[in-house]
């Protein structure tokens, strides 16, 4: 398996520019949203007890500019809507799961570590079913907490018991994982980021496909992952989008069909490496998705490099059937993120 290397030079000047955008200590990856402030849900979380009173708003140009918002597709919106990110209201909602398991610490000296990630079930969940799975990646500043599946008021919860709820995706389960291979929580050793294409090989993915309804057949003494890859996605925020990049794309395209970039950091592989990478490979994109704020001072000119051109050098990535790149109004934060989860989530599984 291919690595991603950073030199300890330009990992410091990353790190710089995404903890330093707020003038504090706080980088604008790790604020999450609003609801952040609520009691953390217990293991099992079977519905919300209280009405969320808080929304995010995204500002929408009402004429569509070179500098503020364009795309090249045509099935995604602009915003998510309103309703979708409150409590879904039209029948039961999905469940959320922590677990912990078993990872290596592929950096440091090898020896076992636990890890946690939280785990979204959809609503009526069965075990003995088959669900495609998504696997969602936290920013730089963040961990398995930061998408907010922890939390009883989750926005990212509502927006997939609403998308699931209304039938506009099918049903699926999503995990956001700690994505630092490292034995402590908060370390900023840009190398976790670089590794943890190993655990999630070798010890996340395999975790969830013995424990849980996916598409894989799941043996302890080893089994083919290649054959359910088309059930797998990547997608992340900021370093979660290079992670989906650089990891997702550059090293385990046996593994996953679709991927998803948010607001890709600016270590994320260049289009033409990613080219390279697919234009190689024996296994096809299903779908690549990438969105950016017109205004991210910190992420827009490496997604652009990293994404916007990719048709045009990848014969197999066509605009409209398997590719987005998508720029609205907004920043490095949270409602382009959530938009890009919405829209990623509704095109790569549409019901």
């Amino acid at each position: 398996m291919k690595k991603s290397v950073i030199t300890i030079t330009s990992a410091a000047l990353i790190l710089s520019m995404l903890t330093g955008c707020t003038g504090t200590t706080a980088n604008t990856e790790s604020t999450l949203p609003k609801e952040s402030t609520s009691a953390p849900v217990s293991e099992t979380t079977t519905s919300e007890t209280t009405t969320e009173t808080t929304t995010e708003t995204t500002t929408t140009a009402t004429t569509t500019t070179e500098t503020t918002k364009e795309s090249i597709a045509y099935n995604y919106e602009s915003e998510v809507p309103q309703e979708y990110t409150m409590s879904f209201k039209g029948g039961e909602k999905g469940t959320v799961e922590k677990i912990s398991y078993t990872a290596k610490d592929y950096i440091g000296d090898g020896e076992s570590v636990k890890k946690n990630a939280y785990v979204y079930l959809p609503a009526g969940y069965n075990p003995k079913g088959h669900y495609d799975v998504i696997y969602l990646m936290h920013g730089i500043g963040g961990s398995e907490v930061e998408w907010g599946l922890n939390l009883p008021q989750s926005r990212l919860k509502n927006i997939l018991d609403n998308l699931i709820g209304n039938g506009d995706i099918k049903p699926v389960i999503v995990v956001t994982p700690n994505g630092k291979a490292l034995a402590c929580k908060h370390s900023q050793d840009m190398e976790s980021f670089y590794n943890f294409g190993y655990e999630l090989r070798n010890d996340l993915i395999p975790y969830i496909e013995k424990h849980y309804a996916t598409y894989a057949k799941y043996s302890k003494k080893g089994y083919d992952m290649t054959k359910t890859r088309e059930h797998r996605a990547m997608a992340g925020l900021s370093m979660g989008g290079m992670q989906t990049i650089n990891i997702g794309i550059g090293e385990c395209m046996d593994l996953f069909s679709r991927f998803g970039a948010f607001s890709a950091a600016p270590t994320s592989n260049a289009a033409s490496t990613t080219a390279k990478t697919i234009n190689g490979s024996e296994y096809k994109v299903d779908y690549f998705y990438n969105i950016c704020g017109s205004d991210d001072n910190i992420a827009l000119a490496s997604a652009e490099a990293a994404a916007k051109d990719l048709p045009g050098i990848c014969d197999s990535l066509v605009p409209n059937e398997n590719f987005t790149w998508q720029k609205e109004p907004g920043g490095h934060d949270w409602p382009i993120w959530y938009l890009g989860f919405y829209n990623f989530a509704k095109i790569a599984f549409a019901k």
